[in-house]
């Protein structure tokens, strides 16, 4: 028996190129499929260098299923990690249709090529956006869905609703959806990281190019929220311990160790990290000064969520493991090998 094969859909990305190299290093060999809309080879050509794999790259839409049915076609593998995604929650609010039209047809196309083609394990890049603002903390699997606060939240819902829908209609396959809390950091070899388009939307990358100049100052979206110091609580993974989460899930269904056909598990740490908490643990731990401000609350901000990870612990003998501390050096290791520092 050989290697297995696992297809990563939207691999060339941030979560998506991490989890390339796990899986090379648990022994898998991957296929990485992506139109580059919003990332670029560095991420393929740095997954490369990391594990000395020529990684095979395909440059395609998942949206357009006679382009991606020959991807099926290429290439032997039993396994998918769906990635690809459009996941700006500012841009969904502005343009639901451009968010509707890629997350849920692509996913489709997925599920439609892996019935065609008998493929029969599939892991689904799900969000913790799907608790919306949560009635108590920490949040777990069971925790009811709240309506979705932007548009991009709710294609997660839908797209978790048409993975339980197909298992449950399609024996031969098998599903887990990862409910995933603020991915940040980088690789430790700072070869691959976060390397977002324009004005970033997440808030490690806006501290690491404020710190480098690149942009002249963070806002702090809120001082007067029912926390401890009054900004958002959120639970930050380090990435590389959100990758390992990924290939530990393919891998139970790979061993058929899976206990039911669709499963889902919150992956985070487990602790809550207030927004000037992180601000202030990147200063010291990288020994600098940001410039930074507070601003308004910005709408749609959910003031606190953090993960009840006992689920995935127990069942996927998975546990975040770096420091915040180390995340955050990882992080601004990143940022300096980018801009050349």
């Amino acid at each position: 028996m050989g290697k297995k094969t696992v297809l990563v859909s939207g691999g060339a990305g941030y979560i998506g190129s991490h989890t390339a190299v796990e899986l090379i290093n648990a022994g898998l060999n991957v296929v990485v499929a992506d139109n580059l809309s919003n990332s670029d080879m560095s991420g393929v050509e740095g997954v490369r260098k990391i594990t000395g794999v020529d990684v095979p790259f395909i440059n395609v839409d998942c949206c357009d299923k006679e382009a991606f049915r020959k991807v099926f076609e290429q290439y032997e593998f039993d396994s998918v990690i769906h990635f690809a995604a459009f996941k700006a929650v500012g841009e969904s609010v502005a343009d639901p249709m451009k968010y509707y039209r890629n997350n849920l047809l692509s996913f489709m196309n997925v599920i439609e090529l892996m019935r065609e083609y008998d493929r029969h394990n599939i892991v689904f890049s799900s969000s913790a956006t799907v608790y919306g603002e949560a009635d108590e903390l920490p949040v777990t699997e069971q925790t009811p869905r709240k309506p979705a606060t932007s548009s991009y939240g709710n294609t997660k819902q839908m797209c978790e609703d048409i993975l339980r829908d197909s298992v449950a209609a399609y024996p031969s396959l098998k599903g887990i959806a990862l409910r995933y809390f603020n991915p940040i950091g980088a690789h430790p070899s700072a070869l691959i990281g976060e390397l977002p388009r324009g004005v970033p939307q997440n808030l490690v990358p806006f501290i690491t190019q404020t710190a480098a100049g690149v942009r002249e100052c963070l806002s702090v979206f809120g001082d007067d929220y029912d926390t401890p110091d009054g900004s958002c609580l959120r639970d930050y993974i380090d990435i590389v311990d959100l990758a390992k989460a990924h290939v530990v899930a393919i891998k139970r269904m790979i061993d058929g160790c899976n206990k039911e056909s669709y499963e889902i598990f919150n992956v985070g740490t487990g602790r809550a990290v207030s927004v000037l908490e992180l601000v202030n643990t990147f200063e010291r731990v990288n020994d600098l000064k940001l410039n930074y401000k507070v601003a308004p609350r910005r709408p749609g901000d959910v003031v606190a969520i953090w993960a009840d990870t006992a689920h995935a612990n127990e069942e996927l003998g998975w546990r975040a493991e770096r420091s915040l501390d180390d995340t955050l050096r990882s992080a601004w290791a990143w940022e300096k090998h980018v801009r050349g520092l």
